[in-house]
C-alpha cells in the first residue's frame, strides 16, 4: 500500500536513508540523518506542497518516495527532484514503481512540469528503471561526488510530467 508518510513512520524512514548512506553510493551523501531530520524533511516537504510517501506492508515500511523543488529561484517553482529508496526486501515487487506514479501524480496536480532524478552513474538499476518509467538522460557531471575514497559521476534524468 502507498500511502502519505506519517510521523510513525519517521523511524523506519531514517532507518532506510542511513543504510543507503551508510552501506551504498546511491548517494554521495556521508552524513546520516535522525529522526528530527525526517520529521523536519516531511513537515518542510508539506509546507511547501510537497509531500513524502511510504510503501507500507502489514505495517512494515518497505520504502519512500519524496520530491522537492529542483534548485530554490523562482525560476524553478514547476521542476522537482525526487528520492526514492526500498528496502533489500521490497526490490523488484514493483514498489518503487508505485512509489514513483505517487510523487509523479502528486507533483502534477500540483503543477509541476518537470521532474529530475540525480542518480550516481555506477547505479545502472537505477537508471534503467527510470527509464523504464520514461525518464530521459539530459546530463552527465564527471566526478561531481565523492564517497568512499573515490569520484563518482552524476546522471541527470528528467521526465516531462505536463
Amino acid at each position: 500500500m502507498i500511502r502519505p508518510a506519517s510521523r510513525a513512520d519517521v523511524p523506519a524512514i531514517t532507518l532506510i536513508i542511513n543504510q543507503v548512506i551508510t552501506e551504498t553510493t546511491i548517494t554521495v551523501t556521508s552524513v546520516t540523518k535522525s529522526e528530527a531530520d525526517v520529521t523536519a524533511m516531511l513537515t518542510d516537504r508539506r509546507a511547501l506542497g510537497h509531500e513524502v510517501f511510504v510503501a507500507a506492508k502489514a505495517d512494515v515500511i518497505l520504502g519512500y518516495a519524496t520530491y522537492a523543488q529542483f534548485r530554490p529561484s523562482p525560476g524553478y517553482l514547476r521542476t522537482m527532484e525526487h528520492s526514492l529508496a526500498l528496502t533489500d526486501a521490497a526490490q523488484g515487487s514493483g514498489l518503487g514503481r508505485a512509489l514513483m506514479q505517487a510523487v509523479e501524480s502528486h507533483a502534477r496536480a500540483a503543477g509541476a512540469h518537470v521532474m529530475i532524478a540525480a542518480i550516481t552513474a555506477d547505479n545502472l538499476k537505477s537508471i534503467g528503471f527510470h527509464a523504464r518509467l520514461g525518464y530521459a538522460q539530459a546530463g552527465l557531471l564527471p566526478q561531481v561526488g565523492y564517497k568512499f575514497g573515490r569520484y563518482h559521476d552524476l546522471v541527470l534524468m528528467q521526465k516531462i510530467l505536463t
